[in-house]
């Protein structure tokens, strides 16, 4: 049933937008395929990340707020979470905004990954394939028919690396150091040391294991994610005060 589901409403449809885009490109070039459909569900989602950035923000502008009723009612928790929300509701922020559209990117994310893992791109699975949709004449399966899509790829899988280690440096230039001492300060760090250096290896050694369309997916994927968050910055702007410099 949720499989069902799933196919019919994230997969189906992002495979056929693929292969609707294969066929309007000229030779069927997969590569381009996928970078293009890449950047389309980054875009379509662009409003979610957007909406997740103001939330996170506001949250950031509240932290001070937040620390005195946690150091005010420390000994009472009920009271506390009372008061927590009463502040929520007075400076018209919801917490879980953000979380709400994460949980929307995700299905999306997934049957674009998905896609680009499981379907072959030398033949079309024509039973997932809609009456209106059109297909290619001819399936270039190679990127500029010099790396091709289906096998792997050690320059695009350390691209990918890169690229995700520099999206999670400029992204985090933006984020608060984490300091001070207890759990969530060490949670705080190792999050920071993670998304820093072991994502990076991580995608790496999974963009080199799978395929070079999957590789190619995360390159143009971490791409836009710095170009949105340099957009963000631009339109979300943050006070000279909350400003850090780059770790």
């Amino acid at each position: 049933m949720i499989s069902s589901f799933f196919n019919a409403v994230f997969y189906n449809p992002i495979y056929n937008l693929l292969v609707a885009l294969m066929a309007a490109i000229p030779g069927g070039d997969v590569g381009i395929a996928v970078i293009i459909l890449t950047l389309f569900v980054r875009l379509v989602l662009l409003p979610f990340s957007l909406s997740a950035a103001r939330t996170q923000r506001a949250m950031r502008l509240l932290e001070p707020k937040l620390a005195e009723l946690r150091e005010k009612h420390k000994d009472n928790k009920e009271e506390q979470a009372v008061k927590t929300l009463e502040l929520y509701r007075t400076e018209r922020v919801n917490p879980f905004a953000s979380i709400l559209t994460v949980f929307i990117q995700i299905p999306v994310l997934l049957a674009l990954f998905w896609v680009f893992y499981y379907e072959p791109f030398a033949t079309l699975d024509t039973v997932r394939l809609y009456a209106f949709t059109p297909t290619p004449d001819v399936v270039q399966g190679s990127l500029f028919g010099l790396i091709p899509m289906a096998e792997k790829s050690i320059v695009l899988a350390l691209l990918a690396g890169v690229t995700q280690y520099l999206q999670a440096v400029f992204a985090l230039s933006r984020a608060p150091h984490p300091t001070g001492t207890g759990m969530q300060a060490d949670f705080n760090r190792v999050m920071t040391l993670q998304m820093r250096y072991v994502f990076p290896i991580l995608i790496a050694v999974i963009a080199y294991t799978t395929s070079a369309a999957i590789a190619l997916y995360f390159v143009t994927t971490n791409i836009a994610g710095a170009l949105q968050e340099w957009y963000v910055r631009k339109k979300i702007a943050v006070p000279r005060s909350e400003r850090v410099a780059p770790q």
